[in-house]
Parts: structure tokens; C-alpha cells; sequence
């Protein structure tokens, strides 16, 4: 595994809202130096979703119809989806994210389409800009492990990338306090 102390989180870019009054939508993307065939394998086989995902699923996400349980990091009970559109390696949509991979040169242009409360969307881009390095890691050979949940909220550079994209997003964030151990 590589050094993860070595790991910073590039500035706040590829991400944008849709407001749809209480109901908001973050959509990040992200070019990433790998084949569509090889991102797909990480975003649908429930080995490689333990890497970099904030959450682990119970089966294959790689079949429209299947029903597979997601437990998010830090979430005490698993949610049951249905993935209702699986056409590899360019569409994925399970639950309330859709995916979409585009050959991109030799590598692939990664985009999610994610709901999140409108009060949280920041830390939720936030987050998912961490879970899309540590994605590129992994796919690299060089895996640096999973930064999600509280424990990415106390690593370095979630705090910067929160106001960074509340700003991009023109939004206030909770102010509540730090988590304890926060280091930014």
C-alpha cells in the first residue's frame, strides 16, 4: 500500500449542482488514466468497492435487476437496492446514483450523478472528491485504502475541499463543530 501521509487532495474542481428546490443533485467528474473496462470492475465488483467506495455492497453491482444490500461507512444498517440499469463499461444506475463512463484518450471520464440533502452537499462533494483519488490510486497499483465517512472528514484537505466547493456551489454549510482528531 502506498504512503496515504503522503496523500493531499488537489483543489476543488469537476463538480457541479442541479437545485430542484429540497431535492439536489451533485454531479462530479473526473478524468481518470484508465480504461472504461477497468473503472467498470471497480465500480461494480464488491472486492474493489471495499478499497475506495464510502460504502461496501453485498453483490456484484454489475447486473440490471440485481438486488444488493449497501452499507455505508459509518451507517449501522445496510440499504437494500435494485440496480436498475447496468450497460457495461458506459452506464451504471443503482439507488439514487447514476454513472456514466466515457472513453476519454486512453484512459476514462468518470461522472456521478448523486442526490444529496441540500445541507450536506458540499461535504458530500467533498468526500466523493477524496473517494475518486483514492479510486485513481487503486486502479494505478499504488492503493493508499479507503478515506470515508468521519475518517475522511478528519483527514487532510476534506475541511479546505468542504468551503472550496460550498463556495464553487454559492451555499452555506452547518456549522458544527470539528470532529475531534481533525487535522486541517
Amino acid at each position: 500500500m502506498a504512503d496515504r501521509e503522503q496523500y493531499t487532495p488537489g483543489p476543488a474542481n469537476g463538480a457541479e449542482v442541479q437545485k430542484d428546490g429540497e431535492k439536489w443533485t451533485l454531479i462530479l467528474t473526473r478524468e481518470l488514466r484508465h480504461p472504461p473496462e477497468k473503472v467498470w470492475q471497480a465500480l461494480t465488483d464488491p472486492a474493489h468497492l471495499r478499497e475506495w467506495a464510502p460504502f461496501d455492497a453485498d453483490g456484484n453491482l454489475g447486473a440490471a435487476g440485481a438486488t444488493v444490500k449497501l452499507t455505508w461507512v459509518g451507517a449501522p444498517t445496510p440499504i437494500e437496492t435494485k440496480v436498475t440499469r447496468a450497460d457495461a463499461p458506459k452506464a451504471l444506475e443503482y439507488g439514487d446514483m447514476r454513472w456514466e463512463l466515457e472513453a476519454f484518450g486512453s484512459g476514462t471520464r468518470l461522472t456521478l450523478w448523486i442526490n444529496i440533502d441540500r445541507r450536506f452537499i458540499a461535504w458530500g462533494a467533498a468526500g466523493w472528491h477524496i473517494a475518486f483519488d483514492v479510486l485513481d490510486h487503486l486502479l494505478s497499483g499504488t492503493p493508499i485504502g479507503r478515506i470515508a465517512g468521519s475518517e475522511a472528514m478528519k483527514f487532510d484537505g476534506w475541511q479546505r475541499l468542504k468551503v472550496e466547493y460550498a463556495r464553487q456551489f454559492g451555499i452555506e454549510t452547518p456549522n458544527w463543530p470539528s470532529q475531534a482528531g481533525q487535522r486541517s
